[in-house]
């Protein structure tokens, strides 16, 4: 199929949003850039290739982790800045493993027009911005990263480190040494997280689990 990418308006950067739609169920699942060449490998290939802004390259979605997205059609808005790509979605779009990238609720007509908007950099928001990175670093680390070296040593060596991690803690509390407690502590939760990406579990379904009981009257877990 032959695209006429003069009805594309790319950016100063020479890039294009792209929102990805799943093509059976209509859900939104992301939002990522393209660009010329990005455009051109998704329309040769059959599957999407976008643009890291990040790490300043082309990647194809899913070829590390096998969650490809086979295109279905390809459609631009009418001021031509933006494109609409339908796809069918293999596993799930998010890398947090969401099935999309938009799960974080702000704000819906239902729930009032005064809802508090949580900040960006609250605990969730911290939480989710380092699973971010680790499952970032997980796909794409190269060799001197540490992030990637857990997880291609696998499981063992990652429940180790969150042994390690726990026991370091417990020794700074027993020194009675604040400072000391919050360095180890903030290893242990990262290693914590590495552990939960291991498993596909994002930090809100965590949250989520602690916010229910919560709201359980006489739960004897507290």
């Amino acid at each position: 199929m032959k695209i006429d990418v003069e009805k594309i308006k790319f950016d100063e950067k020479g890039l294009v949003p792209a929102i990805v739609q799943d093509a059976r169920t209509n859900q939104v699942l992301m939002l990522a850039y393209m660009n010329g060449t990005s455009l051109a490998k998704t329309t040769e290939t059959g599957y999407t290739w976008f643009w890291s802004r990040s790490r300043q390259e082309l990647w194809n979605k899913g070829a590390t982790s096998g969650n490809l997205q086979k295109v279905m059609s390809i459609d631009y808005d009418c001021d031509g800045d933006a494109l609409l790509v339908k796809v069918e979605q293999t596993g799930p779009a998010c890398h947090t493993g969401a099935t999309s990238c938009f799960f974080n609720p702000l704000w819906n007509k239902g729930a009032g027009k005064n809802l508090p908007v949580p900040e960006s950099e609250g605990l969730a928001g911290v939480l989710t911005e380092l699973y971010r990175v680790i499952q970032e670093k997980r796909e794409n680390g190269g060799e001197k990263s540490y992030t990637k070296y857990l997880f291609m040593s696998g499981q063992d060596k990652i429940l180790k480190k969150v042994g390690e991690e726990c026991t370091e803690t417990i020794i700074a509390s027993k020194n009675n040494d604040s400072n000391e407690v919050i360095y180890e502590m903030s290893d242990l939760w990262y290693h914590c997280l590495v552990l939960l990406a291991f498993h596909n579990i994002s930090p809100n379904e965590l949250l989520g689990e602690l916010s229910g009981r919560r709201g359980k009257e006489n739960n004897s877990k507290y």
